[in-house]
């Protein structure tokens, strides 16, 4: 059992010096938040699309980023799905 918060963070893998966050809290990132986040944003981005659009920049300036977050999102899938190969 650990006696402070330095030996639980280099026993996690994370050395202090390096990540001086380790002290004062969690340190780590959100996976399943990044998911949704990017699903959400593309979504929502295509719904900016109905309704009364005057131009084809208007559509490309929602669609592609759109296709971005997506891409991104499944970028994201693939590679966590194959992290034990590399």
């Amino acid at each position: 059992m650990a006696s402070n918060s330095r030996e639980v963070a280099v026993r996690s893998g994370v050395d202090p010096a390096e990540e001086p966050s380790v002290d004062w809290g969690w340190h780590a990132h959100f996976p399943k938040g990044i998911r949704i986040a990017g699903v959400t944003t593309g979504i929502v981005l295509l719904l900016f699309l109905i309704g009364h659009s005057a131009s084809w920049t208007e559509i490309l300036y929602m669609a592609v980023p759109a296709l971005a977050c997506f891409a991104g999102v499944g970028y994201l899938a693939f590679r966590s799905r194959r992290s034990w190969r590399r």
